[in-house]
């Protein structure tokens, strides 16, 4: 089915390659569901090939991935499942202790600790601690995330430091605030939302929706290849652009 993994594509240098890309890793149980599998298993298929495809995008000078793995809203699915996504979701971060090392990869995970297990948050902050030097690329877990809460959480702290903020003193507050902005947005499982992830990095990025489920995307070098190949199509004005010819003259 994957006889394109065992193909090479080639590094490219000179096409633009995004910084930063943020994926939501939609369609999980949806991907289970259509294979007959219990939907947890769509969760386990998620994870199945992360660190290849992390090390993938990094060889072609992304610098900065993050995966939106748990919102702040998910706390309302069921106690099964939650309970589920929680113990995969410390399985993975312990298995990530090694990729950092060999990889010399930071890992950051955002988003609240409040109500992750103890045992979870723990393991958070040791990962992120072991990582901190490192300098190879950086990895991002959006875990009990809300882009919504981050902001109220970065004016409220603004307001308790007592001085007026600039767009980049605003940003110390976030926090996502030692991230790249993101170049370049991922979303699975032909849903086309944000769902109120990263809003303030997500200013200036290029969308790209695709109908494919998580779990597929996650082992397929093709897609990969697929994203970049998108993404250096797209032209990037930051709000400036071509000058109009107002005066609607013929030049």
């Amino acid at each position: 089915m994957f006889n394109f993994l065992k193909k090479k594509h080639p590094i490219q240098t000179n096409a633009p390659v995004p910084q930063h890309i943020a994926f939501i890793c939609d369609g999980n149980r949806r991907w289970a569901e259509m294979r007959g599998l219990p939907p947890l298993m769509g969760h386990q298929a998620g994870i199945s090939n992360f660190e290849n495809l992390v090390d993938w995008f990094v060889a072609r000078g992304v610098s900065t991935i993050t995966f939106f793995i748990f919102s702040t809203e998910n706390w309302s699915r069921s106690e099964e499942e939650v309970n589920f996504l929680m113990d995969l979701f410390y399985t993975e971060l312990n298995k990530n202790m090694k990729h950092a090392v060999e990889k010399n990869l930071r890992y950051r995970i955002i988003g609240s600790r409040e109500r992750l297990p103890k045992k979870l948050a723990d393991l958070c902050d040791k990962l992120e601690d072991a990582s901190a030097a490192n300098t190879g690329g950086t990895v991002a877990f959006a875990l009990n995330y809300g882009g919504q809460g981050e902001i109220i959480d970065a004016v409220n702290a603004a307001i308790a430091a007592g001085e007026p903020v600039t767009r980049e003193s605003f940003e110390t507050f976030l926090d996502t605030g030692d991230l790249l902005p993101i170049d370049l947005m991922v979303r699975t499982s032909n849903e086309h939302r944000i769902s109120n992830f990263l809003l303030w990095k997500l200013a200036y990025s290029e969308l790209l929706f695709i109908p494919e489920h998580w779990p597929d995307l996650v082992k397929s070098e093709k897609l990969w290849q697929f994203t970049l190949d998108a993404f250096a199509k797209r032209n990037r004005r930051f709000g400036g652009g071509k000058k109009a010819n107002y005066a609607g003259t013929k030049k």
